[in-house]
């Protein structure tokens, strides 16, 4: 799997030049998001904001750069027990868009 490039939180602390233990804990969540497969990441993200309740998502969304409601899915996801989840690939068979038929010449 390659190495996505680590996103750069946008909060205001990791915006100061100041070092604060807050910013290295969202250095380290960037960090392993880029390891990880787009379900993993949206899970892991999910099970995150859930650790902080309400605004969480926001907050995860400010940090990792994920969409709120990408977040959102994820927790959904958690809370049915990743019952519809493929356990081998990130994907679900038959998704994707569909395949283009192609020109016969005659």
């Amino acid at each position: 799997m390659p190495i996505r490039e680590m996103h750069v939180c946008q909060c205001e602390i990791c915006q100061q030049e100041i070092d604060h233990p807050e910013k290295q804990w969202h250095q380290r969540i960037n960090l392993l998001l880029s390891r990880m497969d787009e379900q993993q990441r949206r899970w892991f993200v999910a099970h995150e904001a859930q650790t902080f309740g309400y605004g969480g998502d926001r907050l995860l969304a400010q940090i990792t750069g994920m969409d709120e409601k990408t977040i959102a899915r994820g927790r959904q996801e958690l809370e049915n027990g990743l019952a519809h989840r493929p356990v081998e690939g990130a994907r679900i068979p038959g998704g994707g868009r569909p395949l283009r038929e192609k020109k016969t010449k005659r």
